[in-house]
């Protein structure tokens, strides 16, 4: 099979944001056996995968887990269930959505392996295209949606414009709570707006600590999700009331940022945390997580969320066109196997 297969192992030490120049520095284009499926295992004949900014970070070494040299990247993907192994016969010819497990092969291959318990069965209403995006981002709004909505009816979102910014605004909207969106360019506000946020604001404007504060004191957010963590995101949380929770799940930012009013965290009860869907799938039981995966396909099957896509890419093309398609704003990059 041909894959994406990572260069270096282990971590680069660095921390540089998801941003590439060249995906050539870190992946190159190889030949591999397909893989075997042993017991609780599948292997997948790869429709789409998805590009996420954790599969940037990880195959730059500044991800959370250690990269393996020689294997394939990637992350998520939707594809059809070739190989079974024990135990997991139930999946053998479906097409399912699937995240890659620890010590599965990647999803930017033609054929990928992982856990059966990582593999969700799709409608045959969701697309491929929704498919290969159907875990990372809408489990995570979701999730976090549901977190934030037990603090109030407002909350605060970094990074928008992304798709999983955008899924949160429209569940939000759904849900009756009042999203407060941060942008960097004024060109996003009327699609947000247009989206049900109950706010939109550009982080860049010279008024926004402002007009932020402004929002703050009306709408009284007290959960600033988070995936930028940079030094404007630590300034949007300073400004929030008393008990805000700033809850970081991803490090877009290139530079980490630095505690500017430490007291707060004495004196008005703040909180800083963080979210990673794999352990809250880890703590959350069965029925609620297949209730929840139920509610996150019926919103695309109907329509209310759909995959903003930017680009397509071929798989044999990955390695020279990855770089300047993740460049895109506002879409989801797709692998095609």
């Amino acid at each position: 099979m041909l894959a994406l297969v990572l260069k270096e192992g282990g971590y680069s030490g660095r921390a540089t944001g998801p941003a590439i120049k060249d995906a050539g520095d870190y992946l190159r284009l190889a030949e591999l056996p397909v893989p075997v499926a042993g017991a609780g295992q599948v292997v997948i004949r790869l429709r789409m995968a998805s590009v996420n900014p954790s599969d940037l970070h990880f195959i730059k070494g500044e991800y959370g887990q250690p990269r393996i040299k020689g294997a394939p990247a990637g992350f998520e993907g939707c594809g059809d269930v070739v190989q079974a192994g024990a135990g997991a016969e139930k999946l053998l010819g479906l097409r399912v959505a699937f995240v890659v497990s620890k010590g599965g092969s990647g999803a930017w291959a033609e054929y990928a392996m992982t856990d059966a318990a990582t593999c969700i069965p799709l409608r045959e209403d969701i697309s491929d295209a929704d498919g290969a995006a159907q875990i990372v981002n809408p489990l995570t709004a979701m999730a976090m949606v549901d977190l934030a909505a037990k603090d109030g009816e407002a909350f605060v979102i970094s990074a928008a414009t992304s798709q999983l910014g955008k899924l949160m605004i429209g569940l939000a909207r759904d849900q009756g709570l009042k999203a407060i969106a941060l942008v960097r360019r004024a060109g996003a506000l009327a699609g947000l707006e247009a989206l049900g946020a109950a706010a939109v604001l550009d982080i860049t404007a010279p008024d926004f600590a402002d007009r932020f504060a402004k929002a703050s004191r009306a709408m009284k957010p007290r959960v600033f999700l988070d995936a930028v963590a940079d030094q404007s995101a630590e300034q949007v949380f300073a400004a929030m009331p008393n008990g805000a929770r700033w809850i970081c799940y991803g490090n877009m930012g290139a530079a980490p940022p630095m505690l500017s009013q430490i007291g707060q965290l004495i004196f008005m009860d703040k909180k800083i945390e963080g979210f990673w869907l794999t352990r809250w799938m880890q703590n959350t039981a069965p029925a609620q997580q297949k209730e929840v995966i139920s509610r996150v396909q019926a919103r695309f099957a109907d329509g209310r969320w759909k995959t903003d896509i930017s680009a397509r890419i071929p798989l044999a093309k990955g390695v020279p066109d990855l770089a300047s398609a993740t460049g895109l704003t506002d879409g989801k990059v797709l692998i095609l196997g």
